[in-house]
């Protein structure tokens, strides 16, 4: 329900101008009656009266001005920004609430909203590109998907206008493939490959399916699947099913498809009405991915090159069970999700002043994930207790310290693959595949000289946080401060 409230500005010069007019429309008749009853009346006197009362209703104008801009006078509607600058007395926790809320906190209607469509017009991807009938030559959707990222876990920054989503797919009926720990790429996360033998029946039998998925790698006389043609197979299919449901969608918003030159497959949806709440254009990342054991899934590598074709292993199930067991065991007003927010920005921020390489070296070395992966860890280290939000700068520091000295050791291992196993809950359970594989290090493909520099910035933005907000993107607006919602509004 909205609220309103006295503008005092407005209020008291309309009700001094009401009162003075009421006064002279009195006057007016009051001196007419007397010039009916004394046509010799001095004529100059009304003049002088008139006068008298427009000097009045001036100093009761002013007066009342006065009063009404005295210190202490509420006015509601105005929120006055601190100075983002280390002279002020504007104390750090001060500064990242107030940039929080401006430019980093979702606003859990829009987050709600976007999901929904987003579930919406996936779900009805699927369920038309879903076979009841294993294909004979062909691969096909199993009719569901998973909901991955930052958006979902809420603690996307800023905006929920990028979503991934999973689509698990199906293999031809009658393919064995087989999972192969690639162990030509130590250090980094683990890549796995798809074979079938060279010699199976089913190869012979299907040779189309064959020369359109499948490469044949003649070092180990097997057929591995290719990522690409994966990737292209899922971009046609997805079109067709695309145009199957688009119509009742395209009333209220756009849909448009497309493949990066990346290979990844990104479904574009622009309102053209209040379909979204205050017309977001969200981008939606379809994945397509193929089932492993326990939950986890193979999806194409970004990693590998051309021709290796190289699986990377996505635990999306285990993952999600362990921010809910972590969230039953924080207090409830922790700030472990506003800590992570606001590591990012800050991550944001003090990339955007770096040319394109150094750029693409920040954000490579510290990736979202990564910075997850260091989070998580600090979370299972340290007692539930200390999260606490009157505790937000303190964790915040001990974040950026962890940071800084898996930097300085040259490796921040994957949480699950060689991590600290022993702080994970019992209900995180891993394939048989990777249970076993070395510790994956999630930097090993960057130099000492890279990852010196992260740290050496990481210190320096951290330090000098107050100038780094006040360069940062100021004419950028947060969700809800830039657009027209009673919902947001109210929050």
């Amino acid at each position: 329900m909205s609220i309103y409230t006295l503008n005092l500005r407005l209020f008291w010069p309309l009700v001094t101008c009401i009162l003075t007019a009421l006064l002279l429309l009195h006057q007016y008749i009051f001196r007419g009656a007397e010039d009916q009853g004394n046509d010799c009346a001095d004529q100059g006197l009304g003049a002088v009266t008139f006068f008298k009362y427009i000097i009045a209703f001036i100093l009761f104008y002013f007066f009342l001005k006065y009063c009404s801009t005295q210190p202490g006078t509420a006015r509601r509607g105005f929120h006055k920004v601190p100075e983002v600058n280390g002279k002020s007395g504007v104390s750090k926790r001060e500064l990242l609430d107030d940039h929080y809320e401006r430019h980093v906190r979702l606003s859990p209607h829009v987050l709600g909203h976007s999901k929904a469509h987003v579930a919406k017009l996936v779900s009805e991807l699927v369920r038309v590109g879903r076979t009841d009938v294993l294909p004979e030559s062909s691969l096909a959707f199993r009719g569901d998907f998973i909901q991955i990222g930052s958006s979902y876990e809420e603690h996307k920054v800023g905006s929920p206008d990028c979503f991934d989503i999973l689509v698990p797919l199906r293999a031809p009926r009658g393919l064995k493939l087989e999972t192969g720990v690639c162990t030509e790429k130590p250090g980094g996360p683990p890549l796995c490959t798809l074979n079938t033998p060279r010699k199976a029946e089913w190869t012979r039998r299907h040779k189309a399916f064959m020369d359109t998925f499948m490469h044949l790698h003649n070092a180990q006389s097997v057929y591995r699947m290719s990522p690409d043609s994966v990737q292209r197979w899922f971009y046609t299919a997805t079109q067709r099913r695309l145009a199957a449901v688009r119509y009742p969608f395209e009333q209220r918003c756009s849909l448009s498809l497309s493949l990066s030159e990346e290979q990844q497959v990104f479904l574009r949806l622009t309102p053209r009405s209040d379909y979204v709440c205050c017309h977001i254009s969200m981008g939606i990342r379809l994945i397509p991915a193929f089932p492993l054991a326990d939950g986890a899934f193979l999806v194409a590598s970004q990693q590998g090159q051309r021709g290796e074709d190289l699986w990377t292993v996505y635990f999306p199930r285990q993952e999600q069970r362990l921010l809910a067991w972590l969230k039953g065991r924080l207090p409830p007003n922790s700030c472990h999700l506003k800590c992570l927010q606001l590591l990012k920005e800050i991550r944001n921020l003090s990339g955007e002043t770096l040319d394109q390489q150094s750029g693409a070296e920040w954000g490579g070395v510290l990736s979202s994930y990564a910075l997850k992966t260091a989070w998580l860890r600090l979370l299972l280290s340290t007692p539930p207790e200390t999260w606490d939000e009157c505790n937000l700068v303190d964790r915040l520091d001990d974040l950026l310290r962890s940071l800084r000295e898996s930097l300085q050791s040259r490796a921040l291992c994957h949480l699950l693959l060689g991590g600290i196993s022993g702080f994970l809950p019992d209900s995180i359970v891993l394939p048989k595949l990777v249970k076993e594989t070395v510790p994956s290090n999630l930097w090993a493909e960057f130099s000492d000289v890279t990852l010196d520099m992260v740290s050496a910035r990481l210190a320096y933005s951290w330090n000098h946080l107050p100038r780094l907000i006040r360069l940062g993107r100021p004419q950028r607006t947060s969700l809800g401060r830039g657009v027209h919602c009673k919902y947001i509004d109210a929050e």
